[in-house]
């Protein structure tokens, strides 16, 4: 593969085998894959953007009344300026908001996946946002189910060890670049936390996704293409069979430095009690383990998190 591949959901429905087969390979390769065919509309996504450009908008002061100090970023807003990419010495241009999942308090999950904070200035933030996380979580348990085929595990392998996953969409901020000399990029090199990514908003330039020769090579997606990619938790229990590939977010050249980007992404979890354990099916001669100690997935974010500074 010499460019990295987008695929049709649909056909995980009417040509099964043929699609599961393709997307295992796009991973195995780059561990990224643009889907598309999906049942998120454009307006439902443009409905979702309008609300967070207009959060973004406000004055600084009253985004950072949504900052909850000490949280880790875990729900709200974090500033521009806080998250660092692991082993980077410059701070990323971006702010962000983080949305959870909505879980009952007496849950036994309560502790991991504090409630959701919502900003009263923007009346339709919560039914948007919240609507857009169900919708990307949904999908998210569909690319799972065939990448569970892929291994020979059973389709609904993820099920119960998702349903109830400590995963965040991350509406994000990139503003306006306006002088020529800044060290910093707007996302720092770096390889996603959980299990699988969908970043809704790919269709601006920016993304670069390291190739397995050590190119950079840009993903700008078609605007009705989510980019789906593999994370630190998934490559950990796959045994590297699916790598977490590094990937950075660039600034443009020239006048397009000058216009703020947005993107979304949608980081799905584990439940916060799964066991990270290398499985049985991805270990061969070749393979061999190469995690011997397993790590909950709440143990493992929390190691990670305090690695990029939001802890």
């Amino acid at each position: 593969m010499s460019q990295i591949p987008t695929l049709d959901i649909r056909r995980f429905d009417t040509d099964r085998d043929a699609f599961v087969a393709e997307l295992g390979a796009a991973y195995r390769e780059w561990g990224f894959a643009g889907i598309r065919g999906h049942d998120i509309s454009d307006q439902q996504i443009d409905r979702s953007y309008d609300v967070f450009k207009r959060f973004f908008a406000l004055p600084e002061e009253v985004k950072r009344k949504y900052h909850v100090a000490g949280g880790g970023g875990a729900r709200g807003y974090t500033p521009f300026g806080v998250e660092t990419a692991k082993d980077s010495k410059h701070f990323d241009l971006k702010e962000f908001w983080h949305v959870g999942r909505e879980i009952p308090r007496d849950s036994k999950y309560a502790a991991d996946m504090p409630p959701n904070l919502w900003p009263e200035e923007i009346p339709d933030f919560r039914e948007q946002a919240y609507g857009l996380y169900q919708s990307l979580d949904r999908l998210g348990s569909r690319v799972l189910s065939a990448l569970a085929l892929h291994i020979d595990l059973p389709e609904q392998y993820f099920a119960d060890k998702t349903d109830s996953g400590n995963s965040i969409l991350r509406p994000i901020h990139y503003p306006p670049i306006t002088t020529d000399d800044i060290p910093n990029v707007r996302a720092g090199a770096h390889e996603d936390i959980n299990l699988i990514t969908l970043l809704v908003g790919a269709s601006s330039a920016g993304l670069e996704v390291k190739s397995r020769k050590g190119e950079w090579v840009p993903f700008t997606a078609d605007a009705d293409t989510i980019v789906v990619n593999i994370g630190d938790m998934l490559q950990r229990l796959t045994n590297h069979v699916y790598p977490s590939t590094t990937h950075r977010v660039v600034n443009p050249p020239g006048e397009k430095a000058r216009q703020p980007r947005y993107s979304t992404p949608f980081f799905l979890h584990p439940n916060p009690d799964f066991l990270i354990d290398v499985l049985p099916s991805t270990i061969t001669p070749d393979n061999p383990s190469r995690y011997p100690e397993p790590i909950t997935a709440q143990g493992y974010l929390e190691e990670r998190l305090r690695e990029i500074k939001l802890k």
